[in-house]
């Protein structure tokens, strides 16, 4: 015990081992609800659902041991809401890509991840995109995601005369949703640690008691096979030989590493880490995210990132990597509860969905609305993202005006090349969709 109590520094970080193993369990709790949540949504591509089910709980568990162990963070990890939803929605269902091709893509863009993390080339990109920008990306993945759950649960619906509307209130799996979204808000409200969880847990509770969910025909059984997803992006990496995938491949890691590196910075403030505006050991910790992300390429599933839940575990004390360690191996635990994915319907991860968004959607805060040059691109990618039903849409919107307005305000100059460079290849990209 003198050992860990040294390596992982708890007498400096004023934290005990018991503490640590709260505290772990406290962020599990907070998102174990990917667990159920990534199968469904990547389902919906046609993915093997208890495949991917495997694949979360493997790949969550090795970036969560990694980040543990090498970075020594109390930070959790795990296939990123919003990535999913770009993965599932956007690339195999708005583009038919077959899932498949989209995988292999995940594999590039988690390589190009891993190179990039091994010759630390972050910073150059980091300050490539304007912070207003990234800021605008996260708030409308944020709105993206909970048009998803709303229109899963049943409360937005297509509707010719005005494209979309309100559902009907006569279906009992819609009250489904509205339920869980309530009691899932009063938890996160009143600050419930698994707020999400539990909203999850008590829906189903409802619908199994109503009977407008099945009962499971058992609670643990063995871990679903890997077979149908592992290692297919690998065999299929040949397919990526369009702009338009290549465009697949840049949104996947411009994405996952935003999303990531704002996730453990944030973190890092709310732990006490940073010094001097900066972030120790912040190579090891983003070597862990992408090893976890190739990991889970390899396994079959979307890519993987830190998980803001994490500050549950943090606030309950966790400050060293024991934290992250004994999260994992719950994951490698939660492996075993499969037979519930039968539980977890729509209308039961839907609630979720929604409450993410709006977590994700308070970067709007840190957006300058008062100088339109920011205003505009940065509205067009969070508007774009939901009413086009595409991240990668929405996405193109806003870096394409970018440099116009930037220009229009004569501030050219202030763009960075690489965006310059963006310009061109989403004008591209757009093209090849109008021609297509």
């Amino acid at each position: 015990m003198s050992s860990i109590n040294k390596y992982f520094k708890l007498d400096e970080l004023h934290t005990t081992f018991r503490r640590e193993l709260l505290a772990g369990f406290t962020t599990f709790i907070s998102m174990a609800y990917i667990l159920f949540v990534n199968p469904s949504v990547l389902g919906a591509a046609g993915m093997d659902k208890g495949a991917v089910f495997t694949a979360t709980a493997l790949a969550s568990a090795l970036g969560c041991i990694l980040m543990g162990v090498l970075a020594r963070y109390p930070i959790a990890t795990a296939p990123a809401l919003g990535i999913n939803a770009f993965f599932a929605y956007s690339v195999v269902i708005g583009m038919k890509v077959p899932w498949q091709t989209a995988l292999a893509g995940v594999f590039v863009a988690s390589v190009i991840f891993l190179l990039i993390t091994v010759f630390k080339l972050r910073e150059l990109i980091i300050d490539a995109i304007p912070s207003d920008l990234k800021y605008a990306i996260s708030s409308g993945i944020g709105l993206f995601i909970a048009f998803l759950g709303l229109n899963d649960g049943g409360l937005i619906v297509a509707n010719k005369s005005t494209v979309v509307g309100l559902g009907s209130l006569s279906v009992g799996t819609t009250w489904l949703t509205i339920f869980g979204l309530i009691v899932t808000a009063i938890l996160m409200v009143r600050k419930v640690p698994g707020g999400i969880f539990i909203g999850m847990v008590l829906t189903s509770i409802l619908g199994l008691v109503t009977g407008l969910i099945q009962m499971p025909s058992s609670i643990i059984a063995s871990a679903p096979s890997l077979k149908p997803t592992f290692a297919v992006g690998i065999s299929h990496i040949g397919e990526i030989n369009t702009v338009q995938m290549w465009v697949v491949v840049l949104t996947f890691l411009l994405v996952t590493f935003f999303d990531t590196a704002g996730t453990l910075v944030g973190l890092a403030q709310q732990a006490g880490f940073m010094k001097n505006n900066k972030m120790p050991r912040v190579g090891k910790a983003l070597m862990s995210d992408s090893t976890a992300m190739l990991a889970g390429s390899i396994l079959g599933t979307s890519p993987v990132g830190a998980y803001v839940e994490s500050s549950a575990g943090i606030a309950v004390g966790g400050r060293s990597g024991i934290t992250a360690i004994f999260t994992g191996i719950l994951f490698i635990l939660g492996m075993f509860f499969s037979p519930l994915l039968t539980v977890v319907t729509t209308q039961v991860t839907a609630p979720a969905l929604i409450i993410v968004g709006v977590l994700m959607a308070q970067s709007l805060k840190h957006i300058n609305w008062s100088d339109m040059e920011i205003a505009i691109p940065s509205f067009l990618i969070v508007l774009g993202m939901p009413l086009t039903y595409s991240i990668s849409d929405g996405l193109a919107l806003g870096v394409i005006v970018y440099p116009i307005t930037m220009i229009a305000a004569k501030r050219g100059k202030e763009v960075h090349p690489i965006m310059y460079l963006l310009f061109f290849i989403f004008i591209g990209f757009m093209w090849i969709l109008n021609v297509e």
